[in-house]
């Protein structure tokens, strides 16, 4: 697996993972991509993979390849990208929070150590900054859930009707500044 900073020629697969993980619901669009990608001090990544590789763990249920975090950002010819993660820098650059726009990983990726890569890069930001990362999850994503709190997320409130159309509400969670965790 590698981790790489994601480029507008992403955008196509990204919608298409969203239409997947985001059924019944608005997934974003190829267009909302390339607009978010373009955005200042937004931040896109996601973890690519080698399709036989992804094939064979989706097979076995068993992750083979190492984790490597990575500064070019092209896209290799015999990979597929499995997971995205966007992240927005919010307030002043001196005192910044940061917002968990979107997550998400293939289902035949998912349990695999993809969002964990794309999270201790998350909290790796957040952490050099001494930064609160804030984000908004499915009331029932259980495995989601899980994770968030695995990475010191604590809950803070419901957004009612958040997720449309169907309706359903999202927990609001926020992990603390570095300098505020015990």
């Amino acid at each position: 697996m590698r981790l790489r900073e994601l480029t507008p020629a992403d955008a196509a697969r990204c919608a298409e993972l969203e239409k997947v993980l985001f059924a019944g619901e608005t997934p974003w669009s190829e267009e909302i991509f390339r607009a978010d990608f373009a955005r200042p001090h937004t931040f896109y990544f996601g973890v690519e993979d080698a399709p036989a590789v992804a094939a064979a763990a989706a097979a076995t249920e068993t992750a083979a390849a190492e984790t490597v975090a990575a500064n070019e950002n092209a896209p290799t010819a015999d990979s597929v990208l499995v997971g995205y993660a966007g992240l927005a820098m919010l307030g002043p650059v001196a005192d910044p929070e940061w917002e968990i726009l979107t997550i998400g990983v293939d289902p035949a990726a998912q349990r695999r150590g993809v969002a964990r890569a794309m999270m201790d890069n998350i909290c790796h930001i957040a952490d050099r900054t001494d930064s609160p990362v804030f984000l908004e999850v499915r009331v029932g994503n259980d495995p989601a859930l899980r994770l968030y709190e695995a990475y010191g997320f604590i809950y803070t409130g419901i957004r009612r009707n958040y997720y449309q159309p169907s309706g359903a509400d999202a927990h609001t969670m926020v992990r603390p500044r570095s300098s505020e965790r015990q």
